[in-house]
């Protein structure tokens, strides 16, 4: 499976570079509360139970979900919708499968995290980050 090459990558060059930032869409829903509808996508690609356990173990060798360290119980709060159905982004049935996570060494310098979902330039909206030094 692509992802645990890629988790194999990641780990090999965290050796060499221990600070390391990766942002991008992941296009995984990891946790019941990052998707609008966990019963009804249970069989989806993008919230199937290898991909959330490939999540599960990547957070937990090294890599954290920066918006879950600032916002750990927030709900309904997505980066991207659906663009086949035009009313889901109206009412908000979105997945969160943006993130940006940060590993072990920079966990403590992440002071915000936030997901702008009023940005509409795409079917994904900005995600932040902000480091102290």
């Amino acid at each position: 499976m692509w992802l645990d090459e890629f988790f194999v990558y990641l780990n090999d060059l965290k050796r060499t570079h221990p600070k390391l930032i990766l942002c991008g869409d992941y296009n995984i829903a990891h946790k019941e509360i990052d998707i609008h509808d966990p019963k009804g996508n249970k069989k989806s690609s993008g919230f199937l139970p290898e991909e959330r356990a490939w999540m599960d173990k990547f957070v937990t060798e090294g890599f954290n979900d920066t918006f879950r360290l600032i916002h750990p119980d927030a709900a309904h709060r997505y980066s991207w919708w659906s663009q086949r159905f035009p009313s889901v982004r109206l009412n908000n049935k979105g997945w969160r499968i943006d993130y940006i996570t940060v590993t072990d060494p920079l966990k403590n310098k992440v002071s915000d995290a936030e997901i702008f979902p009023d940005v509409k330039h795409s079917d994904h909206c900005p995600i932040y980050v902000k480091l102290e030094a």
